[in-house]
């Protein structure tokens, strides 16, 4: 949630649906001072990489409502937001926000992974369908890093 919020601010605040990447990196860098402009250009790459930024050319403009999110007084984001999450991360995430608990989730991936044969990434695929969770992109990108291992 904190990724969301960190991505919604520079939006918010200049009233746009659309910045260039360079303005949305001064927003977070130098008018909020939350991040370096490399951090910040870091956080463009794993906000895309999360989906919740789309990049077109030299523009960015959130795939998400980001007038509708509550942003509290105050705020500011964790350094983790920085950090690509693992498909895994990604997949027990949706996992567990469909109401799954954690630690149940987490046993059933593990012996799914033992059973199949497969990366945890795999199994937590094939939990999540199982569960009737929509993980996004996480199966396709999961998919991906098969092939190219």
């Amino acid at each position: 949630m904190s990724l969301r919020r960190a991505v919604a601010v520079p939006f918010r605040s200049k009233g746009r649906e659309r910045l260039s990447q360079s303005e949305f990196v001064v927003a977070l860098s130098l008018d909020r001072d939350w991040f370096s402009p490399e951090q910040a250009k870091r956080l463009v790459d794993v906000a895309v990489t999360e989906g919740l930024l789309e990049r077109d050319d030299d523009e960015v403009a959130p795939t998400f409502e980001h007038r509708e999110l509550s942003v509290p007084d105050g705020f500011v984001p964790d350094d983790n937001v920085l950090r690509q999450r693992s498909n895994f991360e990604r997949a027990l995430d949706a996992i567990v926000e469909s109401g799954v608990d954690k630690q149940t989730a987490v046993a059933e991936v593990n012996q799914l992974q033992a059973h199949l044969g497969v990366t945890v990434e795999a199994a937590a695929v094939v939990y999540a369908r199982r569960e009737g969770v929509d993980i996004g992109d996480v199966a396709d990108r999961a998919r991906g890093e098969l092939g190219e291992s």
